[in-house]
């Protein structure tokens, strides 16, 4: 069984229900090998989210990529509904494909309250009409991978500044001059999302892994190119306040420390109008080829 080609990414949150507590979810051949990892957490969130009451957005989840996803199956999310407290609603999902499990995630959600306040403000940045379209950006292994974050995604790259203070192009890929481990990128999602938040929550999720392990590899760079393997490994988000994901959201991103053959690199999500939505927080396989 096969579904068609589409550019929407509020189709690709459209899960199957084949049973209570189980969805099945599509990747239409968005990535050339493997299935993109935001792509698996937005619909194992969704997934998670479609069993919990709607006063209760999303605040966090924490998961594990374990598998390369083949683009080519289905994707089976099953849902175990851990505790249903008074404030808070835990869920654990795991996405499974040929019979072995992918990915799995622990979400919480809160019921709405007012509470204290405070944020960190966001970065001086121009604003996304100023920043170019991102030209096509290259895996260290060759493989194009900007054409499926372009599917579902506008995404607009800034021009960073350097350690020493000069003013660097966008980071397009890990060719080029070493470069601080630091990059910042507009997004939204293409076209109208439903008003539902767990929707914009997890168009965010999928956003969230665009480039951010990306980030460990720009203090590596250099003219030649050495092959360096990327995977995401864990991944963390909170969500702090309300947004819109087909709304324009700064994310800034940062990696204070690779070693080891792995990489930490660290993201905040902004409105345009300075709100901090969401943080980010993800280790990746950084592993460079003789």
């Amino acid at each position: 069984m096969t579904r068609a080609e589409t550019d929407s990414l509020a189709e690709v949150l459209n899960l199957d229900r084949i049973e209570t507590n189980i969805f099945r979810g599509w990747s239409w051949h968005t990535a050339p090998t493997r299935v993109f990892g935001g792509h698996v957490a937005a619909q194992a969130l969704i997934a998670a989210g479609r069993t919990v009451a709607p006063d209760r957005p999303v605040h966090s989840l924490h998961a594990y990529f374990l598998l390369p996803g083949d683009p080519a199956a289905p994707i089976v999310y099953e849902v175990d509904p851990i505790r249903d407290g008074r404030s808070f609603t835990t869920r654990r999902v795991v996405a499974i494909q040929h019979g072995k499990a992918i990915f799995n995630m622990s979400a919480s959600f809160h019921r709405a309250a007012d509470g204290f306040e405070h944020q960190s403000p966001m970065p001086q940045s121009p604003p996304p009409d100023d920043a170019p379209a991102p030209a096509e950006e290259i895996f260290s292994d060759g493989g194009a991978i900007e054409p499926f974050f372009r599917r579902y995604l506008d995404v607009r790259p800034i021009a960073t500044q350097g350690p020493d203070g000069s003013v660097l192009p966008p980071v397009m890929s890990h060719l080029g001059d070493p470069h601080a481990p630091y990059q910042r990128r507009w997004f939204r999602a293409r076209g109208t999302l439903p008003d539902d938040p767990l929707y914009h929550a997890c168009a965010v999720a999928y956003a969230s892994d665009l480039h951010l392990i990306a980030t460990t590899v720009l203090p590596h760079r250099s003219a030649d190119g050495p092959r360096i393997s990327l995977a995401s490994l864990d991944h963390a988000m909170w969500f702090h306040r309300p947004f819109r994901a087909d709304e324009w959201l700064l994310y800034v991103q940062d990696s204070p420390s690779a070693f080891g053959e792995r990489g930490f690199a660290r993201g905040e999500i902004y409105t345009e109008d300075g709100r901090l939505v969401v943080s980010v927080a993800q280790e990746g396989l950084l592993r460079r080829h003789p």
